[in-house]
């Protein structure tokens, strides 16, 4: 028998029964909705991250610390001993940790080691407050600014470099600072305030003269008044404020890398802090090829210093995404599996119900292996109709609910839901052989029935 007669024939027998074959479709099309919606939002998460690398990192750079305990998660679980040559940092749990921090010797070790072009120190200045004449103050955190990076910007333009004495300032602060518009902060002057650190030194005396006040009445000596350095910024440049995502750098200002330095070296002056850095970013020659990269990477390493490339920067930013891509996959293959069992229950009603059907196609010489080549078709369409369903209804869905999605997060044009013509095409033909897999059982019995006890069944 010819394989078209079969598929004819096949589609023939799913249209006289086209209720049970649409309920039996609707169990795969749940679990293809499902596993459609989550390649998309897989998709569109990845390129979002790759988004957020691409706009902050130079490719060709190295991000490197102290050391590797700097990108790993600290052990809070034992104590740890205490060197006043680290910074202390509090963490989210509460519990305060230190961490080993670059310095000048540091930076110039990392500009000999071959195959780094440049390096870069990452600095941060947690400024006292902002401000512009006759207006309220308020608290800000100024950056380093990255050339690599490509903000999203309102108004103004982006110096290469960025000009001294100027900043690239957040939406965010727009009505809090007096500007109707972000058109009208360009060129405008902001007053930005630093103050220095107290050393340890300052902080034991201080502390002693308190210690040291006449009993009964007499005053405490004060604690010295920390020192605070105001200079006024000019603003270059307003950048739109950043998705839900990254909430967290909403409120960061940008300025030159030596005017932030600058403000920096005079805050942390005379202490621990001082001319010590957190990350910083070694250029690597001929960057765009793999194999420096790695090279430089390993001669860094072998230094002792903790080193992690925006690739790896970017796989632990996807690893989430993994994660939840893992947790929705689990869901729609329980309800890929469910369809399964409704497919072979289908399927068995069919050749019970077609007995004496299959008894005639063989008493007029359709052969054993057309039959069940007929049962596996009726099982592969079925599989075909409930993955097209599913995966139609999740982008269509997808596709309506993106604006939405978008506007709630802040992600400007990307989208979260991404669908690859491909991958649906994929999930469709594994649809359809999970499917015929189903339907084997059920086609071997039609084959196997004997065409005399066939004709026979009422």
């Amino acid at each position: 028998m010819l394989l078209i007669d079969i598929v004819r024939r096949a589609l023939r027998s799913l249209l006289n029964a086209k209720t049970r074959t649409i309920l039996t479709a609707f169990a795969i099309a749940v679990g293809a909705f499902a596993l459609t919606l989550t390649l998309g939002a897989s998709n569109g998460a990845k390129l979002y991250v790759n988004k957020i690398i691409s706009d902050n990192f130079d490719p060709t750079s190295l991000i490197v610390a102290s050391g590797r305990s700097v990108f790993d998660r600290t052990d809070t679980s034992t104590p740890q001993e205490y060197d006043d040559r680290y910074g202390s940092v509090t963490t989210q749990l509460g519990t305060t940790t230190q961490v080993k921090r670059l310095n000048d010797a540091d930076i110039e070790r990392i500009k000999g080691v071959e195959g780094v072009a440049n390096v870069r120190e990452a600095t941060s200045v947690g400024l006292k407050y902002i401000t512009r004449p006759g207006l309220r103050k308020y608290v800000a955190t100024l950056q380093s600014y990255n050339p690599a990076q490509r903000p999203d910007i309102l108004a103004g333009t982006i110096a290469d470099p960025l000009k001294a004495k100027t900043i690239i300032l957040p939406e965010a602060f727009l009505s809090s600072l007096g500007f109707s518009s972000a058109q009208d902060a360009i060129g405008k002057q902001v007053t930005l305030a630093v103050q220095k650190q107290l050393s340890q030194a300052a902080l034991q005396s201080s502390v002693a003269s308190a210690l040291s006040g006449q009993p009964g009445g007499g005053a405490a000596t004060q604690a010295p008044a920390a020192e605070l350095k105001e200079e006024s910024y000019t603003i270059a440049a307003v950048s739109k404020k950043p998705s839900s995502i990254q909430s967290a750098t909403a409120l960061y200002l940008y300025a030159n890398a030596d005017d932030t330095k600058a403000l920096n070296d005079y805050t942390t002056e005379g202490t621990s802090n001082y001319h010590t850095y957190s990350f910083a970013y070694a250029q690597v020659a001929d960057g765009a090829n793999q194999t420096n990269m790695d090279a430089t990477q390993k001669r860094l390493e072998k230094l002792g210093y903790g080193v992690q490339s925006i690739i790896q920067t970017q796989q632990f930013l996807t690893q989430l995404v993994t994660v939840l891509q893992g947790i929705v996959t689990a869901f729609g293959l329980i309800a890929v599996v469910a369809s399964v069992f409704g497919i072979v229950n289908t399927m068995y009603i069919s050749v019970l119900q077609r007995t004496r059907e299959i008894g005639l196609m063989k008493a007029l010489g359709m052969r054993r292996k057309d039959v069940g080549r007929l049962f596996r078709f009726e099982a592969a369409l079925i599989g075909f109709l409930g993955g097209a369903l599913g995966a139609a209804a999740a982008v269509g869905l997808g596709t309506a609910l993106n604006p939405w999605i978008a506007a709630q997060l802040s992600l400007g044009g990307q989208n979260l839901l991404v669908f690859q013509a491909d991958q649906i095409v994929l999930l469709v033909l594994a649809l359809m052989a999970v499917a015929t897999i189903a339907g084997l059982m059920p086609a071997r019995k039609a084959s196997r029935l004997n065409p005399i006890e066939a004709l026979r069944t009422e």
